[in-house]
């Protein structure tokens, strides 16, 4: 039996890619990450890839768009059609960590599919990556309530980065998600980072509650 779950994040560049490899390693899964876009001679599944040990499975992109823009417009430079009957869901056993192409609301198609429909659709449960800048109380709190609307179960957030109390405190009161952890900032993301990390997220107690509810 699959036992999904979904990392998305409330912008790009918040570490969506970093968490992902984290929590595979941490629960032994299959990673997947269904969109790509420019960057395919190190993209997020070979940095993945290079991340994990060989625990890790790494599943291929189903679409891989040679311009770094966003999914919709570089699926239309390659003439290639992304629609919800499209895609191919892998059935995996075990675990299974499927990262996002950037936000929720980032487009897939110029008719208007979103990243969202796409976890929508498959019903999967989604951990939530966030960030501090100016800005990301505003972005986070706009992604749950999106989520909420569409009824996507959010089963957690994890912060990028030090800590702020003040962004996070207000963050979990106005949402009421539960706040999973953190992962600190490195000088150098590696293998050995990865790893590390891993070796602590066995122990989170929020995953240990979410690997035990039924699938």
């Amino acid at each position: 039996m699959t036992n999904p779950i979904f990392i998305s994040g409330i912008s790009t560049d918040v570490g969506k890619t970093v968490v992902s490899a984290i929590l595979a390693e941490a629960l032994e899964a299959h990673y997947w990450k269904p969109v790509q876009a420019g960057d395919l001679e190190n993209s997020d599944s070979i940095k993945v890839q290079s991340y994990c040990s060989a625990k890790v499975m790494i599943l291929p992109e189903q679409f891989q768009l040679s311009q770094p823009l966003s999914p919709h417009a570089a699926a239309e430079i390659d003439q290639i059609q992304i629609g919800l009957t499209d895609f191919q869901i892998p059935i995996v056993p075990g675990n299974f960590v499927i990262e996002g192409a950037g936000g929720l609301m980032v487009p897939l198609h110029s008719d208007g599919l979103l990243v969202i429909d796409f976890i929508q659709e498959n019903k999967w449960p989604v951990v939530l990556v966030s960030r501090h800048y100016l800005g990301s109380i505003n972005h986070t709190l706009l992604s749950v309530e999106v989520m909420k609307k569409r009824q996507i179960p959010i089963v957690g957030i994890i912060f990028v980065g030090d800590e702020n109390q003040a962004s996070e405190s207000i963050i979990a009161k106005q949402t009421g998600v539960p706040i999973w952890g953190r992962i600190p900032l490195t000088s150098e993301i590696n293998s050995s980072f990865v790893h590390e990390q891993a070796e602590i997220w066995k122990q989170n107690p929020h995953l240990k509650s979410f690997l035990n509810q039924p699938v």
